[in-house]
């Protein structure tokens, strides 16, 4: 259940989405291009340098969550946090080795921080800070935390997956944090994905994505969307990659799993595999790989409130992904309907 967040934002994600207005009637005239010379764009990015401020924003028709004192549903909340609501983040980037996150809370700030091979990850809520060392060049790592919190991270997600069942269209050329942009759409070729449509804004001078939002099927408003609404791509200061931990805050020392780590949702050890492909696939976590956290978690009153009882176990559903926790204890999650995870169940 600890993989949950892991498997189903970047199923779902592309994020945000407060692009600078333009006045009405007001068009963006740039060179006629193709779809595929705007993939070819973008992937040609070489952008690494940069700070700005991003806008997030998050529909997923989740219900409000409530404080119930129990330790595994305040788990669960901080977990499905960043897929609700709006969010401001400050980002920084200069080069492959030196970037900061910070998401900015109501009356507290998180920050994500790497500098070389250490990386921090700091909460000014509990004062707490937890350090790991990223492993050398060409060691075999897990994905590095937070890094799915840029356009230009989403939109590679997406990007990578474009094949014959999908779509890829030009919308009207758009204007985000100032800058000219043309928008790709990513359409799926088949119903059986939650996943109406994804669109990205492709700056039209760098190729650097300014701008993620995906929408749900049959909805007016984006799902889930991600968005500069400034940019720069001057080198920021030095000294913001350097950090200490203030006084008094609780530190600790975390070690990354590997993807040879049973312990990693990727990890050859690990036993979780994925049916099917594509917009459609369904991520299977074999039952009995954390039978502690489970009983944790279907324990809690808040288990019982978020999830339905279906044929086969219970069910999450959202806009965008649907998780389903079999009776036997396997847990089943993609951008799909609940229905084809349960079909994806009786197949196992």
């Amino acid at each position: 259940m600890k993989w949950m967040p892991a498997v189903a934002v970047p199923a779902v994600i592309a994020v945000g989405v407060l692009a600078v207005p333009l006045q009405a009637g007001a068009t963006v005239d740039l060179p006629d291009k193709s779809p595929q010379d705007v993939l070819e764009l973008a992937a040609g990015s070489t952008v690494d340098t940069f700070s700005g401020t991003l806008e997030q924003t998050s529909d997923l028709g989740l219900p409000e969550i409530p404080s119930t004192g129990d330790a595994a549903a305040a788990e669960f909340s901080d977990a499905l946090d960043l897929l609700t609501g709006s969010h401001t983040v400050r980002v920084y980037q200069n080069g492959a080795d030196q970037s900061r996150v910070q998401v900015q809370d109501t009356m507290s700030e998180r920050n994500l921080i790497q500098n070389g091979s250490d990386l921090w990850l700091y909460d000014s809520a509990d004062n707490t800070a937890a350090h790991t060392t990223l492993p050398a060049a060409g060691e075999q790592s897990a994905e590095k935390p937070g890094e799915t919190y840029t356009p230009s991270d989403l939109a590679e997600k997406f990007l990578a997956d474009v094949s014959p069942s999908t779509e890829v269209t030009l919308a009207e050329n758009t204007q985000v944090a100032g800058r000219t942009a043309y928008e790709l759409v990513l359409t799926p070729n088949t119903d059986d994905t939650l996943v109406g449509s994804v669109s990205i804004a492709v700056d039209s001078e760098t190729g650097l994505p300014l701008r993620v939002q995906v929408d749900a099927r049959n909805a007016d408003e984006p799902a889930i969307s991600v968005a500069f609404t400034t940019l720069s791509l001057d080198a920021p200061p030095a000294d913001l990659f350097a950090f200490t931990p203030p006084a008094g805050a609780t530190v600790t020392e975390e070690t990354l799993p590997t993807k040879d780590d049973a312990g990693h949702p990727e990890g050859e050890a690990s036993g979780v595999t994925v049916t099917g492909a594509g917009w459609d696939a369904v991520v299977v976590i074999p039952a009995g790989e954390d039978a502690a956290a489970l009983a944790e978690l279907t324990a809690s009153p808040l288990y019982s409130q978020l999830t339905d009882a279906v044929d086969g176990g219970r069910a999450l559903s959202t806009t965008l992904v649907s998780v389903l926790i079999a009776d036997d204890g396997r847990v089943f999650a993609g951008s799909v309907p609940v229905q084809r995870l349960q079909a994806a169940a009786a197949q196992e």
